[in-house]
């Protein structure tokens, strides 16, 4: 039976431990935020209390990156500055996956669009992303990811909130009303990175140093 959980990024702290290592899959979350009433607001889920691993934990739309990805049109393509913070680990055409795998993880689990659907699926704005961090699982856990957390304003997307089943309780959250439904450590650590993203000018989110989480979700700086 296929690991309900395998498809997301938040597998960075699930139990257990493999006796190899296990090469990480590269994957994206989508930090899709607002200003509320009480700040910033971000778009999360709940994972199923029935999910094998981390059940009730709160995590961003996100998933691996599938083969089609490489193959999908979009509407815009990724800002320069965008492109070159993804393609510092990753192929160019990996960099653009990944903004393809974002908006389309972000369809599939919310039903909301960034860009336009096209049949089944949508080709995405990928010019409204903006790249916030990476985090990469522990190893000798038998699910890794390399995942890449980027962000995009509300008014980037379009359609109703209808969620797929993978994640409940679909809705924006301040950070502390996420926190109380409990988050994984490495998603709030990752918060973090995005309010302090946040409260940057547009020309110090482009000077920045990248931040990268390693080992037991350890901060360093990107080399």
């Amino acid at each position: 039976m296929t690991d309900p959980t395998a498809d997301n990024p938040g597998g960075a702290d699930v139990e257990g431990r493999s006796r190899r290592i296990v090469k990480p899959r590269d994957a994206a979350s989508l930090i899709l935020w607002r200003i509320g009433p009480s700040g910033p607001e971000v778009l999360m889920g709940q994972r199923h209390a029935k999910h094998r691993f981390m059940p009730d934990v709160m995590v961003f739309p996100g998933g691996r990156v599938d083969p089609d990805d490489h193959r999908q049109p979009a509407v815009s393509e990724l800002q320069p500055v965008v492109r070159a913070m993804l393609e510092r680990r990753a192929t160019p055409a990996r960099a653009r996956a990944l903004g393809i795998a974002a908006a389309r993880e972000l369809f599939e689990e919310t039903g909301l669009v960034l860009g336009e659907r096209r049949g089944d699926g949508v080709a995405a704005d990928l010019a409204a992303l903006h790249y916030v961090c990476r985090a990469v699982t522990p190893g000798g856990r038998p699910i890794r990811f390399n995942a890449r957390f980027l962000a995009a304003p509300a008014e980037a997307v379009h359609g109703e909130i209808a969620g797929s089943g993978e994640l409940e309780h679909l809705g924006w959250f301040t950070p502390e009303q996420a926190h109380r439904r409990r988050v994984a450590d490495i998603t709030g650590k990752v918060l973090v990175e995005f309010l302090d993203w946040l409260e940057m000018t547009p020309s110090l989110r482009e000077a920045r140093a990248l931040v990268v989480y390693r080992g037991m979700d350890n901060r360093h700086l990107e080399r």
